[in-house]
């Protein structure tokens, strides 16, 4: 009467949780890196970080023996496509940047600069690993 195993989901869900704003720009720092954004306000400034993408960045940090490493995130324009994700490590934060971190994961830096989070806003950030190769990627943006 032993229950068989249970085949495992390779696309399971990831475990989801927002992500703490840990700084933001000033209007000050728009102004002096002469970028021409709109500030979103803090509390309306939301990102998501799911387990796996946490605990990555937090391998990330070890590795690089540097707590502001992290991923920096951008929207750019796809042209016909519409937009397309940029996703590159980092060494540190920006003055445009909106830096995010999960608490219970940390540090588990993201960073997004303030054009691109009005695109990026409610996202979910996840790490994905695949026979081809393993990589962060955007799912849910609202």
């Amino acid at each position: 009467t032993s229950t068989p195993p249970r085949p495992i989901e390779l696309s399971a869900r990831p475990q989801i949780e927002p992500a703490v704003l840990l700084s933001h720009p000033s209007p000050q720092d728009l102004e002096e890196a002469e970028i021409d954004a709109e500030l979103i306000p803090p509390l309306e400034a939301v990102v998501n970080i799911t387990d796996r993408a946490a605990q990555q960045l937090l391998n990330i940090h070890v590795r690089e023996a540097n707590p502001d490493a992290g991923l920096r995130i951008s929207v750019e324009s796809g042209g016909c496509h519409g937009y397309q994700y940029k996703m590159a490590l980092t060494k540190h934060r920006e003055p445009d940047d909106y830096h995010f971190s999960r608490r219970d994961i940390a540090p588990s830096n993201v960073y997004v600069d303030a054009v691109s989070l009005p695109l990026l806003k409610g996202a979910t950030i996840d790490y994905a690993t695949e026979l081809i190769g393993s990589s962060f990627r955007i799912l849910d943006n609202p």
